[in-house]
């Protein structure tokens, strides 16, 4: 097992230990984690071996032809069908660690998501990975402008994009939000998230595991200057990404090409609660009903540690708990 973070977002990687997952999609293979496995998600994300804002990724052998690997992403309250700082710190691990050989500059890898193939390409200085971007799923904005009465905080505007998973995106100043007001951010995005589930249904245009909002995004301005915004994610059981979620910049990078405020090949920098920064540009516009983005993120990911987990089966409390 492997800990890293990606612009603070931490990101387990277990390499082994598993058991197997039978499937003949990744899909399939989410579903048999989650009906017969959640436990062991539990045992690794929660305390006393995690905490209520951990995540990580289970890497498997590749789904489709042509791929390397595939990775099943989990946190507080699931599995992921798509995870940004999870691909960029998974491509930091295998290349660092010696897990994938550096062949090529630089070095791409196809990685099998829930979600759909996405690839990495990472650039490389004296065999060590200082910067990766993605190529992620294709990306499209569900709903603009739209509106939702939530209790305690009235009338609120958002967007409704999926950049590998559903966000809403909202703006923060409306609400009297600040981005770095922890506390109330969890607050407001837990009761927008249960308020929009419980009124709204949303379909995903391709497969209907995928139709379900993950999260809130509460969009400000950014501390530099020179970035475009801040996003604050607040999603799974009110976990807060300290990165600025790279799934939720691709779904950002959908809204604003939709909207016609950016171009296709136009970089923007996205900051995150804790400053920490991703690049991301439409590298693609796939017409359709909807239109859809092939969405580039970019950004930088470290290895914290290295570590053999056990789990005491006499330990009443070994299989995780959280208290809050």
């Amino acid at each position: 097992m492997i800990d890293s973070h990606t612009g603070g977002e931490p990101f387990r990687v277990v390499i082994d230990g598993l058991p197997d997952i039978p499937s003949s999609s990744m899909l399939e293979r989410r579903r048999y984690a989650m009906e017969n496995l959640d436990h062991l998600r539990r045992a690794l994300m929660w305390e006393p071996r995690g905490h209520a804002d951990m995540y990580g990724g289970w890497v498997g052998p590749p789904i489709e032809p042509g791929s390397d690997l595939s990775v099943l992403f989990v946190h507080n309250d699931g599995f992921s069908t798509m995870c940004g700082h999870g691909i960029i710190a998974l491509s930091k691990v295998l290349i660092d660690t010696g897990i994938v050989a550096v062949d090529t500059y630089p070095l791409r890898l196809r990685i099998d998501t829930p979600a759909g193939t996405v690839t990495s390409s990472s650039s490389i200085e004296e065999g060590r990975v200082v910067a990766t971007s993605f190529r992620n799923v294709p990306s499209f904005a569900a709903g603009l402008d739209m509106s939702i009465v939530v209790e305690e905080w009235g009338v609120v505007d958002f967007d409704l994009a999926f950049g590998g998973a559903y966000y809403a995106v909202v703006e923060s100043a409306p609400l009297g939000l600040g981005l770095r007001d922890v506390t109330r951010l969890v607050s407001a995005g837990t009761a927008i998230k249960r308020q929009i589930n419980r009124t709204m249904t949303i379909d995903h245009p391709g497969q209907s595991d995928l139709g379900f909002l993950y999260g809130v995004i509460f969009t400000g301005v950014a501390s530099d200057p020179h970035s475009h915004s801040r996003n604050v994610c607040v999603f799974a059981d009110g976990e807060v990404d300290r990165s600025p979620t790279g799934t939720g910049v691709s779904a950002r990078l959908a809204i604003l090409y939709a909207r016609g405020e950016i171009d296709v090949d136009e970089e923007i920098v996205i900051e995150s609660i804790v400053g920490s920064r991703f690049t991301g540009r439409v590298v693609e516009v796939l017409e359709g009903d909807p239109v859809m983005v092939v969405p580039e993120v970019g950004g930088s990911a470290h290895l914290v540690g290295r570590s053999e987990l056990w789990i005491d089966p006499d330990d009443l409390l070994g299989e995780g708990f959280l208290i809050r």
